[in-house]
């Protein structure tokens, strides 16, 4: 089930609800620059075991509106908010990929954990997706940089070149081309504003301290993206968190690990790890 939900005038986020009579509810939120879909795999499976499964898609990407503005953590915690207010939705696990990670640590922060019992985080973006003197455990700064002139001047050849990044194991040609044409769907300006909200923003390290809920950590061993010390400084500022690393395991770990990342969430949801 497909709607539109109103975040401020003129501002539509789509949300897809799969199965709203489950007995618990999981409201996932991607990475960039993909949309809900790419949680296929686990929306093909989880409901089956009773779950309620929502994803949405951020402002700018996937089916949502696509502002102009509005692309900074705090706005895009906002949208969260709207969405479980709507929705009425109470003691969920909110998860979060890539940015969608960070997205939601903001959410916790800025919101108070409002509506959110459990927490889980699968390869976020967190505390900093970049270098920093202070933090020298993500990319370079460079990296990014480069990223945002190739949104500009040649934005589907910087997404197949992303693409590259984000599998550790062998995809099909096809598996690969479809996760392409998801990141086509979002706005050339929504892609390289997130993008620089990568850069600017440093209020996640004192985000991750304010999270007082159980916290599962999803983390690709091989991850080109994030790399893996970002999950080890989340597990650091986040009490009452557990940090389960993923062997031979890239960006996308829901697709390098399907059967072990449904496995150790489904866990985690249910109080078994």
């Amino acid at each position: 089930m497909g709607y539109y939900i109103n975040v401020e005038p003129n501002v539509n986020i789509f949300v897809e609800d799969i199965n709203p009579k489950g007995r618990k509810t999981i409201l996932f939120l991607h990475g960039w620059p993909g949309n809900h879909n790419l949680f296929e795999y686990q929306f093909n499976q989880l409901p089956k075991l009773g779950y309620r499964c929502i994803g949405m898609d951020i402002r700018g990407f996937g089916l949502s509106a696509k502002p102009w503005h509005g692309y900074d953590y705090n706005r895009l915690s906002d949208d969260v908010r709207y969405v479980i207010d709507t929705l009425q939705l109470k003691s969920i696990v909110l998860a979060g990929h890539s940015t969608g990670g960070a997205i939601v640590i903001r959410y916790m922060s800025r919101h108070s954990g409002y509506g959110v019992s459990k927490l889980a985080l699968f390869a976020a973006a967190a505390p900093s997706l970049i270098q920093r003197p202070y933090f020298p455990y993500g990319l370079p700064k460079q990296a990014v940089l480069d990223i945002i002139q190739g949104t500009y001047h040649d934005r589907p050849n910087m997404i197949k070149s992303f693409g590259n990044m984000i599998l550790h194991n062998y995809a099909t040609p096809a598996l690969s081309e479809w996760i392409y044409l998801l990141g086509l769907q979002a706005s050339s300006w929504a892609t390289a504003a997130i993008a620089n909200t990568w850069l600017e923003d440093e209020g996640l390290f004192r985000d991750l301290e304010k999270i007082h809920v159980p916290t599962l950590i999803l983390h690709g061993l091989n991850d080109k993206v994030c790399l893996y010390p970002l999950a080890t400084a989340q597990k650091n500022g986040i009490k009452n968190s557990k940090l389960v690393p993923i062997e031979s395991c890239g960006h996308f770990l829901f697709y390098d690990q399907q059967e072990k990342f449904n496995q150790e969430l489904v866990g985690f949801i249910e109080g078994k790890i």
